[in-house]
């Protein structure tokens, strides 16, 4: 189940979520946090949906579907933070993944300050997963990251949160070789997920697609550093099936269906 922003030009958010997940062979079910105006140029308004719809949503899927991860997109609004995390503690799911979303690809502000606090207070907690790229990091954290090694010491900074887990995404390193840190909550050893940048225009909605695809991985069994590993590699390999298509003016899409994952097969 993804709860997050809806994007109208289908390329982030709750879209890019559905996609992944039905690519992934997993089935799909949403709650709406927020509507987004955007397209491929920027994001234009946000208009909160209110609390109550929120809680309806995840209450009416969780009743019926009882969905076994949970992945958790954009929320910029304090009353729908408290939404979510009374749900989280009522069901239960065995996985929750957190993609703090604050800052878009074109460099809009998505959550308000006083909804940050309660991400690390109420949320974080009842994460087993949080993915931040670097800027997020930095917001959380309070000090800038720059390198692998400093990656390394802000993602043990971020598991004081109460999360199990914190992937932290490397894509705006400087240079042509990008690094996520995986730090699990009782490891004295980070993973590291190295892989070449790809030069393209079109890596819209690359978190909401990340998250979703490991939380996905997370429900058909695949423990952490293999979903997390598998996640990537479908991200990158949309990422180069879709760096010359062209849709819209500005950062386009990944290539969600490049190639449909079998459900039933486990890569080592």
């Amino acid at each position: 189940m993804s709860i997050a922003g809806s994007d109208c030009s289908g390329g982030a958010g709750i879209q890019a979520d559905l996609k992944t997940i039905s690519a992934l062979g997993a089935y799909a079910a949403t709650a709406i946090t927020a509507i987004t105006v955007q397209n491929t140029t920027g994001v234009r308004a946000i208009h909160p949906v209110p609390p109550v719809f929120v809680r309806g949503q995840i209450e009416a899927v969780m009743d019926d579907i009882r969905p076994d991860a949970i992945k958790i997109g954009m929320i910029n609004d304090i009353e729908i933070v408290k939404v979510i995390s009374a749900c989280l503690h009522k069901y239960r799911p065995a996985y929750v993944i957190f993609d703090p979303v604050m800052v878009s690809t074109s460099g809009h502000k998505l959550i308000e300050d006083d909804a940050i606090a309660a991400l690390t207070d109420d949320l974080m907690p009842l994460t087993s997963l949080i993915t931040p790229n670097l800027r997020e990091a930095e917001v959380l954290t309070g000090h800038p990251i720059n390198n692998v090694e400093e990656m390394k010491s802000a993602a043990l900074e971020l598991l004081k949160f109460g999360c199990k887990a914190v992937l932290l995404k490397g894509g705006h390193l400087e240079g042509g070789l990008m690094c996520d840190v995986l730090q699990i909550a009782g490891e004295s050893t980070p993973h590291l997920f190295t892989s070449t940048k790809i030069e393209s225009p079109n890596t819209h909605g690359t978190g909401c697609t990340l998250s979703s695809a490991i939380a996905t991985f997370l429900a058909l069994g695949y423990v952490m550093p293999q979903a997390v590993e598998c996640a990537k590699r479908y991200v990158t390999h949309g990422i180069e099936a879709g760096k010359d298509i062209r849709i819209g003016e500005g950062h386009g899409p990944l290539n969600h269906f490049y190639h449909p994952v079998p459900m039933n097969i486990k890569e080592e």
